[in-house]
């Protein structure tokens, strides 16, 4: 898809991947609105990229149309669609004070799996109404983001690892299903990454996922995953598919 001139959202794009993701999307021509929670710094992201800041919460129905009513009308209908916003909990099913509470494991999927699929929903039945870009009758891309955590995770990450399994299984039948529309649904596995979510580790939790990352030894670069995303804008076979991108990393069980 050519990018210049097109409205892009991302969600969640304040910080880490998704920050890096509007910088690259707008490096590239994209008129890029930034939803996120955090306003202060969406706004940041925003008057560095020439792009909209927009407040939203992903995971109210409500509140994510009208975010994406103003995105539409700040930078233009959005023929792109970036879900970074997530949140990453470690803790045990069963820890040292009992169960995992359940309201811990339904806000996760509620950010990571609802609020990604509203979007998705929402932002896929404005793009139908668009024209077509081109003979094949393409309209747009969504990208959804998943993880490694959805095939190796460890100890801690039930809640985490089955949000993002969620994201892995929606891909395929959403692609197949907005074909249609000329709409594309591709989402990223990506491998341990520089975010403010993977700051939050103990710092020999950091440099023990460093190790184990075969090459290049390093945590990726949320630029890499932007990068990436250009990546599948210009490839228009790539289509109902989960990317890894983590440098041949394997999670150990804990």
């Amino acid at each position: 898809m050519e990018i210049g001139g097109h409205g892009a959202i991302v969600a969640g794009g304040a910080s880490g991947l998704g920050a890096a993701t509007a910088r690259a999307l707008a490096k590239a021509g994209a008129k890029v609105a930034v939803l996120d929670v955090n306003m202060d710094v969406a706004r940041e992201i925003a008057s560095e990229t020439g792009g909209a800041a927009v407040e939203c919460d992903v995971t109210s129905p409500e509140g994510a149309e009208a975010a994406i009513e103003a995105a539409a009308e700040a930078v233009g209908p959005a023929r792109i669609l970036v879900n970074c916003a997530g949140i990453g909990p470690a803790e045990r099913i069963v820890g040292r004070k009992g169960p995992q509470p359940l309201d811990h494991y339904a806000r996760c999927i509620n950010i990571n799996v609802i609020g990604s699929f509203n979007m998705m929903r929402l932002v896929a039945h404005r793009m139908t109404a668009l024209d077509p870009l081109d003979d094949d009758g393409e309209r747009g891309l969504i990208v959804n983001t998943s993880s490694v955590a959805a095939y190796d995770g460890q100890v801690g990450q039930a809640a985490y690892s089955s949000s993002k399994g969620a994201i892995a299984s929606l891909t395929l039948p959403a692609a197949r299903e907005l074909a249609r529309f000329g709409i594309r649904v591709v989402a990223i596995a990506p491998g341990v990454f520089e975010t403010p979510m993977l700051r939050g580790l103990l710092q020999p939790a950091q440099e023990a996922l460093e190790r184990a990352t075969p090459f290049p030894p390093r945590l990726g670069k949320p630029e890499e995953y932007a990068s990436f995303v250009l990546s599948i804008l210009g490839n228009k076979m790539l289509n109902g598919e989960v990317v890894r991108l983590d440098g041949a990393l394997r999670l150990a069980h804990e």
